[in-house]
């Protein structure tokens, strides 16, 4: 049966800020995300035995932090069956996550491993679905998951559903790292409604950085920095600074910090500093697109 193995990257947000909440219980957010070059790699396998089956290699590490389920809470899993059930397809796949991105760590794996299970269902079925038709597929999944349809740079809002691609911010070097603890995402919002007079990102002078081509790193910032507190969090981004870090952030709803660079020769040096003292650390660059 036909098979395909493809790459799916991680994203950061540059800034993240939480504008309010709605009736329904969901919070309203600012966002500035970015995808790098941090990777899961998703093999998708097309059986006529009308089952699906999931499979997920990860290192020890990432395991510890947040066991990965390999069954149907999995959101690959899901995003395998709404795909089949919406195009009344009686076919079942095989598919096989080796994990490079880490859990609970603000970085959108799961939402990244389920858009890229989307991708190839459509190309290996051969249905030509829609880009905005498989974006609203998505969407059922999870709200980051459309964005991971197409990566790079963009400006998010409403929930999170509301994606607008901003001008490319490819090509900047980056250290992300995680140390051992991780933060729920449902945790963290409730930290955040336990926030009294939280200080705000400037989302809107980021957007104005990256349009004009100015130093954007200055308008970095996250709202959850404040709301989850974890010392991990704080011993990176001081590492990272000591290490010539021109701006370090949490990125999502944490645990994971990233470091943007001035110079690869330093990145490479603070990774390998703080991969030496326990952490999760990788230099990487910012990318264009997420698969």
């Amino acid at each position: 049966m036909a098979k395909m193995t493809i790459e799916s990257a991680a994203k950061i947000n540059l800034a993240l800020d939480v504008t309010g909440r709605l009736p329904n219980g969901y919070h309203t957010i600012e966002s500035v995300f970015q995808t790098v070059g941090i990777y899961d790699t998703v093999t998708v396998e097309l059986n006529g035995s009308g089952e699906i089956t999931i499979e997920c290699q990860a290192p020890d590490s990432f395991a510890l932090s947040d066991p990965i389920p390999c069954d149907e809470r999995n959101i690959a899993y899901k995003a395998a069956k709404l795909f089949f059930g919406e195009n009344n397809l009686n076919c079942g796949c095989g598919i096989h996550i080796k994990k490079g991105i880490p859990s609970q760590a603000g970085m959108g794996g799961g939402s990244s491993d389920a858009a890229a299970v989307l991708y190839i269902l459509n190309r290996l079925t051969e249905l030509n679905i829609s880009s905005v038709e498989l974006a609203k597929l998505g969407a059922r999944l999870g709200a980051d998951v459309p964005f991971f349809l197409t990566g790079g740079t963009a400006y998010v809002s409403g929930i999170g559903e509301k994606i607008t691609p901003i001008r490319d911010y490819s090509g900047k070097i980056l250290v992300i790292a995680k140390g051992a603890d991780g933060v729920s995402t449902a945790e963290a919002y409730r930290s955040i409604d336990s926030l009294v007079n939280p200080t705000h990102p400037d989302v809107e002078k980021l957007l104005y950085a990256l349009k004009s081509g100015e130093d954007a790193y200055e308008f970095f910032g996250n709202i959850f920095e404040e709301a989850v507190q974890l010392k991990s969090v704080d011993e990176i981004k001081e590492k990272m600074l000591e290490g010539n870090a021109l701006a370090a952030h949490m990125t999502g709803s944490g645990s994971a910090v990233f470091g943007m660079f001035g110079s690869l020769t330093d990145a490479e040096k603070c990774a390998s500093k703080l991969s030496s003292e326990g952490f999760f650390a990788q230099a990487c660059r910012t990318v264009k697109g997420s698969l």
